[in-house]
């Protein structure tokens, strides 16, 4: 039975979904005119429910008008506290980027920061019927494209028979000659295949591109479905959608069949071109769910024709790539010469065969759209059978009939190239735009293909407080399995933009739907169980499949990963150091804010100038406001130094290293945004809401501390980020001291500063308890600067600091951090603490002296450790505080 004639169910329906049913007219196709009646997901082209709907559409009616603003919050907070995240591309030339895959660097290298991930809370429901059909077809269409890759890099049996124009190969821009002869091990040659899709006024769906260069959003689909079960735990039980964590088992034990033959515990890596991809989050999410290191190009290397991974102070075997760097972008010396994302000589190792990358270079020849007029001519000659999943209509202009057509009715296609470069719609364009564009096809047809526009199907989608129509489409995900294909449940829905949408976005539909990101929003897609559970045998079962021992931790832990990690824990250490010492001046600020009289008013100033000198933030942090030059510290972004941009540093560290990272600490950081976000709304704030926000970041650093200590592993990139940590805190410390404590100030002065200094480095209740609340700066230094029992202390944090230097695994106890971790605890076991409070002339000059020495040493230490252990060692990514002061 289709979902065509599916019977009604006996519900049907409320006021909310009533409302959603009685719209006026269906939105126009993919940026044309209205076409006719499209299909709707949720009544078909009837009012009945269609089988499956009848569940959600209760759901939202017991929800009501009044609870969706609510649920669309709901989603839209889990989806901030996962960190799902895109990052929008510049226009570029449209090259390597058509699925967030390629050279976003390349195209545009103007860092944009990553936006949230939108998604619908509504669920696009797929009847057990239909989406049989479905898997069948695309099943099917993944052998048919195999066969055609296959034989474009080998016999080319295809282009001498004619069923393939040379022209629309050897031209087109994803068609490496390079790869010519390369083959991975087993059966298929394309390993990953993605299909974006729509379904017609009939129910029927249709294909509107392949996707074959380095498919993505998988990874997407399954944050959606766990933020929709989250938000619908009812309605999820109640409609058991087939789950999606089988195919990713799948596709891991796939990834371990074509490993090179040699490989007897096969090591696998995600190739990523980095955290500014405009898919970052989708590939760690992609990572993590295989449970495989996400690597970019840096951590790569070819040597004697083989691919290694660099790890601390060795290199490591890799032998599968699992690749979301666009081919032409995988190898600088013999396919892109300059790429700065891929592995000079991986083409050769592949050659050799002893790697294996997937989806294999040179398999977006595939994508071309000029293929698909011919697939169903392909489907006959190759499979001695007809094409079960029809693609939306399409003219290639190569052949002088279809050039013909597409120019009778060019106002009525889009265009869309046959390589690179984005897709038109000349309604869009001006007389004289559309007029260069027939001018351009005439002189290249081959380049071009006509395409009807696709008739997008219409779904609930929750604006507001009501359920509106909404044109979707879906991507569909195959992987290759010994014995065949084997198809997500579900996919990637996604509700495309509409001329309503007010967004001021004017490409059309159809070029919308090339991109996981270019849709409004995404839609998790439940595929409706079966009355009996197919057998699959495709899949090869878990138990079938011997486990290997468990690989050294370190074997994952790459220059890039180390340093990015040590900057994590800098960047938290960071931000906590700097809010404390807010609060605390923001506590004398309360306290004379109307006694400026008091003899100790004056430690106002002190604080307030220390502010400026550890932060190095060049605001006016005159007393005449202190309370907005707080707030500028906090949230200016734009002045180094700030709290703002501090925790923008530790967002891209982790950002980069997020397969390495707890789920918590997305968690923790869209808390931190969110507060943020509230200080920079509260335009009048009076001091509460900074207050709060100061409080809530410093809450969000220490659970940052408390997951970093209580659920990371202590491998090397555990101690190289607690390295950080231990440098920053130590760092910040010794400014801290030095900017307060180094000029007398007067005895009433001098204990408020003292006590405000015990309060940043979280120490004052223990000083009060050994000192019997007498503040001497002798024992303020005996405390934070000697005692090596104090956590908070310099002594404290270069004796950890030297921990973790030995629990590293090239450790020898004679290298040079090493070294410069033992002299500094030397010189700090020497200290007098009662000599370097002697006073001169209104200064302490030896405790100036002393910690000058300190900050060097602890520079000098951090260098040491970059050069040792990073492959590029970073500058200091902010103001030096002493340089500060000594302007």
């Amino acid at each position: 039975m289709t979902a065509v004639d599916a019977p009604a169910g006996s519900w049907t329906g409320g006021p909310l979904v009533d409302g959603y049913r009685n719209r006026t007219g269906p939105f126009p196709a993919a940026g044309g005119p209205p076409t006719g009646p499209a299909w709707d997901e949720l009544t078909g082209t009837g009012s009945a429910l269609l089988p499956g709907w009848a569940e959600v559409a209760r759901a939202l009616e017991d929800i009501g008008p009044g609870g969706l603003p609510a649920l669309t919050e709901q989603v839209d907070r889990l989806l901030a506290d996962g960190g799902v995240t895109y990052v929008p591309v510049g226009s570029g030339d449209g090259a390597d980027t058509a699925d967030g895959a390629g050279s976003t660097d390349a195209a545009d290298p103007t860092p944009v920061a990553p936006q949230p991930w939108p998604l619908d809370p509504v669920p696009l429901v797929v009847d057990a019927a239909d989406w049989q059909r479905l898997e069948t077809a695309l099943a099917q269409r993944s052998t048919l494209l195999d066969l055609v890759l296959q034989d474009l890099y080998g016999d080319r049996d295809l282009v001498r028979r004619g069923l393939v124009p040379a022209e629309l190969v050897y031209a087109h821009d994803h068609y490496l000659r390079a790869a010519h002869g390369i083959r991975i091990p087993g059966a298929h040659q394309l390993f990953f295949h993605a299909v974006d899709l729509c379904r017609g006024p009939d129910g029927h769906f249709l294909a509107v591109s392949d996707r074959a260069q380095a498919p993505s959003g998988s990874g997407y689909a399954v944050a959606g479905r766990r933020v929709v079960s989250r938000v619908l735990p009812g309605l999820f039980r109640q409609s058991a959608p087939r789950g999606l964590a089988p195919f990713f088992r799948a596709v891991n034990l796939a990834l371990q069949a074509v490993a090179p033959h040699h490989a007897d515990d096969p090591r696998t890596v995600l190739l990523s071109p980095g955290s500014l991809s405009e898919t970052a989050f989708d590939q760690a999410a992609v990572a993590s769910l295989l449970g495989v290191p996400l690597v970019e190009g840096a951590d790569l290397t070819v040597r004697d024709g083989r691919l290694w991974m660099r790890a601390l102070g060795r290199y490591e075997p890799v032998d599968v790539v699992l690749r979301r760097v666009d081919a032409a972008w995988s190898d600088p010396l013999d396919l892109r010469p300059g790429s700065q994302l891929g592995v000079a000589g991986l083409t050769e190792a592949c050659r050799r065969g002893t790697v294996t990358v997937v989806n294999t270079l040179g398999s977006g020849a595939v994508e071309n759209p000029g293929l698909l007029p011919l697939l169903p001519r392909l489907a006959r000659a190759l499979l001695a059978e007809d094409l079960l999943l029809p693609s939306v209509p399409t003219v290639w202009c190569g052949d002088p009939d279809g050039l013909r057509q597409v120019l009778a009715r060019f106002d009525e296609l889009v265009l869309r190239p046959t390589g690179r470069g984005p897709t038109v719609d000349p309604a869009t364009l001006s007389p004289a735009g559309r007029e260069r564009l027939r001018a351009r096809i005439a002189a290249e047809p081959a380049r071009w293909v006509g395409q009807e526009r696709a008739p997008f199907a219409e779904a609930p989608v929750v604006v507001g407080d009501r359920l509106v129509a909404r044109r979707v489409g879906l991507r569909a995900f195959v992987v290759a399995q010994p014995t065949g294909y084997l198809v997500l449940p579900g996919g990637l829905g996604r509700v495309l933009r509409e001329p309503s949408d007010g967004t001021g976005d004017s490409r059309p539909h159809a070029a919308a739907a090339a991109t996981v990101a270019a849709a409004v929003a995404a839609k998790d897609v439940w595929v409706r169980p079966p009355a009996v559970a197919p057998a699959s045998a495709a899949v090869v079962r878990l138990d079938t499949v011997p486990v290997g021992a468990p690989r050294d931790a370190a074997a994952v832990a790459s220059p890039r990963v180390l340093e990015d990690l040590f900057w994590l824990g800098r960047y938290a250490e960071r931000t906590e150091d700097l809010t404390r010492l807010l609060l605390a001046t923001r506590e004398l600020v309360d306290s004379y804010r109307f006694r400026p009289d008091d003899p100790e008013a004056g430690a106002v100033a002190v604080l307030l100038g220390a502010v400026t000198e550890v932060s190095g933030a060049a605001v006016d942090v005159s007393a005449s406001d202190p309370l907005a030059a707080l707030r500028a510290v906090v949230l200016d972004g734009r002045v180094p130094g700030t709290v703002a941009q501090s925790l923008a540093g530790l967002q891209e560290t982790a950002r980069s290293v997020r397969d390495q990272l707890s789920s918590d600490t997305w968690m923790v950081l869209a808390a931190v945004d969110r507060a943020m976000a509230q200080l920079d709304a509260a335009k009048e704030d009076t001091g509460a809401q900074l207050q709060a926000t100061k409080a809530a970041v410093l809450s969000g650093m220490l659970a940052l501390s408390g997951l970093s200590a209580e659920n990371m592993v202590r491998d090397p990139g555990w101690r190289l980020m607690d390295i950080g940590r231990r440098l920053e805190r130590a760092q910040q410390l010794s400014a801290v001291l030095r900017a307060a404590v180094r000029e007398v100030h007067g005895p009433a002065v001098d204990e408020v500063v003292l006590e405000a200094v015990l309060a940043a480095a979280e120490s004052g209740v223990t000083y009060r308890r050994r000192y019997r609340g007498r503040f001497r700066v002798a024992s303020v230094l005996d405390l934070l600067a000697l005692d090596a029992a104090n956590p908070r202390s310099l002594a404290y944090q270069v004796d950890a600091v030297a921990e973790d230097l030995r629990a590293l695994p090239d450790a020898g106890g004679a290298s040079r951090p090493e070294r410069l971790t033992e002299d500094l605890a030397a010189l700090l076991r020497r200290a007098d603490a009662t000599g370097l409070e002697v006073e001169r002339d209104g200064r302490r000059v030896a405790l100036t002296g002393f910690l000058d020495q300190v900050h060097g040493a602890l520079r000098e230490l951090g260098d040491a450790v970059a050069a040792a252990h990073f492959r590029h060692s970073r500058p200091m990514r902010q103001l030096d505080p002493y340089q500060v002061a000594a302007r």
